[in-house]
């Protein structure tokens, strides 16, 4: 069954973080795991600020309102803290950060209401004052991220339930940090080296000496994977191989209903036990796991 995902859907999940200043760019570029010295107005950004342990805090997609102002879209329950620490480092750099949420509305479009919806993601075009931001697709769809001031009109277009746009943002493969997973992987271990979220050319960033060993010294052990469930999990919760019900082989990062009946969701999981054996959900009374193929190829696979 293929599911008709096209429509748009307002994003109360979503907050925004704005970057202000002559030196907007530089601080993010010194920052965040992706090139923000070289983003053009076209473009966008996957990225993420990493602990000096070079685990994840937040993810973001970022993208440019103006040659000095950025702003950086991430998990509303997430942008408090992150904030906070951001602007920590900001010092004598001529940026100001603020939680400008209110400030916009986010929508999600999919299908046939994403304007030319043949470009690849990370790009960006400004329709009047609205920011779309082209996507990853899911289940065979375009989507995109509509960006505007909140005081514009809402995106003209047929309705699409919020709860089938999270699916697609699972079906899609690209992670979005929340607050049950913090601190708990490495870039790689979601995939973001393989999806636009990181760029190993640039300067220096937290946790850069990490991430840089685990793509070049093969010792990146985990993946993402999607995966189905016939019973909602939890994000957060443990992934155990049937063979080993002691230890943890991985965690669910993101979890949504797919309109098919059961839930899909993004874990990520050792690779050798995603390659063999029978998966689940908690050791004990487990809810089974079936992995389903990723949508896009792995940066080591191309």
């Amino acid at each position: 069954m293929t599911y008709p995902l096209n429509g748009i859907a307002p994003l109360s999940h979503l907050g925004v973080i704005r970057v202000e200043g002559e030196d907007a760019a530089k601080f993010l570029h010194g920052q965040l795991t992706q090139d923000f010295a070289l983003l053009g107005m076209d473009q966008a950004r996957l990225a993420a600020f990493l602990s000096a342990k070079g685990r994840m805090q937040a993810s973001f997609i970022g993208f440019k309102r103006s040659a000095t102002e950025v702003l950086l879209v991430c998990s509303r329950d997430l942008l408090p803290p992150t904030l906070k620490r951001l602007s920590m480092f900001v010092l004598r750099a001529k940026a100001k950060l603020t939680d400008a949420t209110n400030d916009f509305a986010l929508y999600g479009l999919a299908g046939d209401t994403v304007p030319d919806g043949s470009q690849p993601a990370w790009t960006k075009a400004d329709i009047g004052t609205a920011s779309v931001v082209h996507l990853y697709p899911a289940d065979g769809q375009p989507r995109a991220l509509w960006v505007a001031p909140a005081v514009d009109p809402a995106p003209a277009g047929p309705a699409l339930e919020a709860a089938l746009w999270l699916w697609s943002e699972v079906k899609s493969g690209v992670a979005t940090l929340t607050t049950p997973v913090v601190e708990a992987f490495v870039p790689q271990m979601l995939n973001y080296e393989s999806v636009g979220g990181v760029n190993f050319k640039k300067g220096c960033y937290p946790g850069q000496e990490v991430v840089a060993r685990s793509q070049f010294r093969g010792t990146l052990k985990r993946r993402a994977y999607i995966a189905h469930a016939a019973a909602e999990v939890a994000v957060g919760a443990e992934v155990f191989n049937t063979a080993d019900l002691e230890q943890p082989c991985g965690t669910v990062v993101q979890v949504a209903s797919a309109p098919s009946g059961g839930f899909d969701t993004i874990v990520s999981l050792q690779i050798s036990a995603a390659q063999e054996g029978s998966l689940q959900v908690g050791a004990t009374d487990g809810v089974a796991l079936a992995l389903r193929p990723l949508p896009y190829a792995l940066l080591e696979d191309i």
